[in-house]
């Protein structure tokens, strides 16, 4: 691990993680590769216009617990729009987002792309409960110039809210019902979230899908082009449920490593969800093998730290593709005490990367503990 947990905790409570992922095993061949993106939506796109894959895995049937669910927007803080495109502007967006509570939108009857200006950024102090919903009409895009939304609990531009901000239990943000596409945190910092940048307090997302959103597309502590998070509280569990990223040719999400979601030390639940055609980019693994840049990593979805699980359930992860390790899943538990519970689920056809122990497609240590039921992975 570069930085360590402990370590940046006690340096510093204004700290970001890096990430680590220092016990790689393999070489091999590299495979598949190119560039930076994951070929664009471009404007009058589907993407733009709402279309491209459905929200979430047709085939998942996992039950999920309440507190996965939706959250309630019947009373809403923020209503941004007055019915019609043109009142839904990125400054509303932005200054909705900074002030919290429960945001929705009101933007007209149809589908609608709301190209942000700057990056939507949680404020600390303004919830603690913090709903963005979209109502499935709702895209809003980083034009593939800048991270979408931010949140950051250690951030003392966002408001220090305690002496514990590497673990306290808000904000507690929900993002729903919404379309992320072209974000793009490339040369922003070197820890990665193309579409949401996510550390400290908690983070759920139902009902979303994440098109073409990418970031820095090499480095061995760089990832997640649809999501990066890290430190959740109380080591409680970030839910991903019923959502997408990529899900389709020319959709697809890329990264250095994480071409879905990466984090560093988070345990995740994604349930009845669809990861397909993302990519990680890097090349090298963690640490960097030397003449190498590093990364290319978890082709869907990479975790790297210590206790910490990934449980999925009634999910598929297909098409997705890396240079390194993990096709579909990397998985590092430095201290050994992780565990992979996969329930109902469908890995295949992901492509590249060595270092498979256990399973196809899954990179981790080969005493993680993997507890595979009524699933499929080839």
């Amino acid at each position: 691990m570069r930085r360590s947990l402990a370590l940046i905790l006690c340096l510093s409570l204004a700290a970001v993680l890096g990430a680590c992922g220092d016990d790689q095993r393999g070489g091999g061949e590299t495979t598949g590769g190119g560039g930076a993106g994951s070929g664009g939506a471009t404007p009058g796109s589907l993407a733009h216009a709402g279309g491209g894959p459905a929200a979430g895995n047709p085939d998942g049937s996992c039950a999920v617990p309440a507190e996965a669910r939706a959250a309630d927007t019947s009373s809403p803080t923020t209503v941004i729009g007055d019915g019609t495109p043109e009142s839904c502007t990125s400054a509303a967006v932005v200054a909705a987002v900074a002030g919290g509570g429960v945001i929705t939108f009101d933007c007209g009857p149809d589908p609608i792309t709301i190209t942000l200006e700057e990056t939507a950024k949680i404020f600390n102090d303004t919830g603690p409960e913090i709903v963005i919903d979209g109502g499935g009409l709702v895209t809003l895009s980083g034009g593939g110039e800048r991270r979408i939304l931010y949140m950051n609990t250690c951030d003392e531009a966002q408001v220090w809210t305690t002496p514990s901000c590497d673990n306290q239990d808000h904000p507690r943000l929900t993002v729903q019902n919404l379309t992320f596409i072209e974000g793009d945190s490339t040369g922003d910092d070197d820890e990665g979230g193309g579409a949401i940048f996510a550390q400290g307090g908690r983070l759920k997302v139902v009902n979303s899908r994440f098109f073409n959103n990418a970031c820095d597309p090499t480095g061995p502590d760089v990832g997640g082009a649809g999501i990066r998070a890290l430190m959740q509280y109380e080591g409680l569990p970030l839910y991903v449920v019923n959502s997408t990223f990529g899900g389709a040719e020319g959709y697809g999400n890329a990264c250095a490593n994480g071409g879905g979601i990466s984090s560093i030390g988070v345990s995740w639940t994604v349930i009845n969800s669809l990861f397909s055609h993302n990519r990680a980019l890097g090349n090298g693994g963690n640490p960097a093998e030397a003449g190498t840049p590093g990364g290319g990593s978890g082709g869907a979805i990479y975790n790297d730290g210590n206790t910490m699980t990934l449980a999925l359930c009634g999910t598929r992860i297909e098409r997705n593709e890396v240079n390194a390790y993990g096709s579909a899943i990397f998985f590092v538990s430095n201290d050994h005490t992780g565990n992979i519970v996969i329930d109902r689920s469908v890995i295949t056809g992901n492509v590249g990367g060595s270092w498979y122990p256990t399973y196809p497609q899954i990179s981790n240590h080969d005493d993680t503990p993997i507890s595979v039921t009524d699933s499929t992975i080839e």
